[in-house]
């Protein structure tokens, strides 16, 4: 649908240009440049949680966009080399306030928008995007509904039911779970959406969920742990927020919690290996990229975030390389061949070449299908080192695999 109706979008720029006898006079200066670019410059909105639930997890998603553009600031559209500004908005990882971040983004006269870490603030501020015509791509917000039924929104990311069958495949064949607890923040569309593929995809293997959720804000997880254990349950599945995800490990820690911890991409966090470090916790995620898979650009990377305080301090005081900060680094490129391709910094003009664009990333190859969503078909699962406060690279498991095949690489 997506590569159709761009097509319609370029006949109908094509027209718009043929129809009249004489050509409109360039809103920009002499070489074409439009209202979306500043003179030289084009802006590329960005889409994040800052602060709140998902704030942490936000702030490492964007260094790797801000690294991206301090690597290479220009791009050149047209015939002409512009440079490029991040104009970067805290949705505050509220769905309340996404509509109103996703407005003051779209005033900035962006060509593109990239995010946003949590499937929630993108599916609220999606309208916001649709109606004032500016593509967006998402990074790692993995719920099908954002790119459902529309034209407008892309994603680079793996979805949640592949996600979910990967992680009920590793409960099943690695962990030999045959009950598992799940547990995820009631009205979460993140949380829920993924806990009933894995649901799905436990059951269809033969295992037993038992499932519950927990209010918005809370911090006491105890009676859920608590749960868990009474129900003999092998494994807890909890695919949260990174706030509640360390709370849970804390407290599992004081529990003495001795069934494996399962999550997915947004555990993959360092504020998450910090709860655990020193812990007996047996903790695992699935995530976009493991650190040791690309060599040359972690030693660059490490090297910019060391380089800065503030960048430091925005991934969590160290320099571990966060997988969402490899797939914001990627996204930045896929947002720059987009404008390349598009040959102009109108968004309707990026919008109609999106579905085409293709780019070979640090985590991989990048392409979209007829929905506008990534052709990824495997994961990364690691695991908590909670000795030395590093994750652990345990395999990469595919589409095959996730369906109880043989194709997971696994570590040496």
């Amino acid at each position: 649908m997506k590569k159709i109706l761009a097509l319609l979008l370029a006949g109908c720029m094509a027209f718009a240009l043929c129809a009249c006898g004489t050509p409109a006079e360039p809103s920009g200066d002499e070489s074409g440049s439009d209202s979306s670019a500043s003179g030289d410059t084009v802006v590329i909105g960005v889409f994040e949680p800052l602060s709140g639930d998902n704030g942490a997890g936000g702030k490492q998603e964007v260094l790797g966009m801000q690294y991206a553009n301090s690597e290479t600031p220009t791009v050149d559209i047209g015939g002409k080399t512009y440079n490029v500004k991040l104009e970067v908005v805290d949705n505050e990882s509220s769905n309340d306030k996404a509509v109103s971040a996703a407005s003051t983004l779209i005033s900035k006269n962006v060509s593109i928008i990239l995010g946003s870490y949590g499937s929630g603030v993108s599916i609220a501020a999606s309208d916001t995007f649709e109606q004032a015509g500016v593509p967006a791509v998402g990074v790692t917000c993995t719920n099908p509904q954002i790119t459902e039924g529309n034209s407008h929104y892309f994603r680079i990311c793996f979805l949640d039911p592949f996600q979910g069958t990967v992680l009920a495949n590793f409960a099943k064949e690695e962990l030999g779970a045959k009950k598992v607890y799940c547990l995820g923040q009631l009205g979460n569309d993140y949380d829920q959406g993924l806990m009933n593929y894995f649901k799905q995809a436990a059951e269809g293997m033969g295992m037993e969920c038992v499932t519950e959720s927990f209010p918005a804000n809370n911090s006491d997880f105890t009676s859920y742990l608590t749960n868990a254990k009474n129900q003999g349950a092998d494994v807890i599945f909890a695919p949260t927020s990174i706030s509640y995800a360390q709370l849970i490990v804390k407290q599992a820690a004081s529990q003495g919690i001795q069934m494996p911890l399962l999550a997915s991409d947004t555990w993959d966090s360092n504020v998450i290996l910090g709860a655990a470090e020193g812990t007996d916790l047996d903790i695992y995620v699935t995530t976009f990229y493991a650190e040791g898979g690309n060599a040359e650009f972690e030693k660059s990377f490490k090297e910019w975030i060391n380089a800065d305080s503030t960048n430091l301090t925005n991934n969590g005081g160290n320099d571990i390389i966060a997988a969402v900060s490899v797939m914001g680094y990627d996204a930045y490129y896929t947002a720059l061949e987009a404008l390349k391709a598009a040959g102009s910094t109108d968004p309707a003009a990026v919008m109609a070449a999106l579905p085409g664009v293709t780019y070979t990333g640090i985590t991989g190859e990048i392409a979209f299908d007829e929905q506008g969503d990534a052709k990824r078909d495997s994961a990364f699962v690691k695991q908590a080192d909670t000795a030395n406060g590093v994750w652990k690279f345990v395999t990469v498991q595919g589409v095959d695999s996730a369906a109880g095949g043989d194709t997971t690489e696994a570590a040496e």
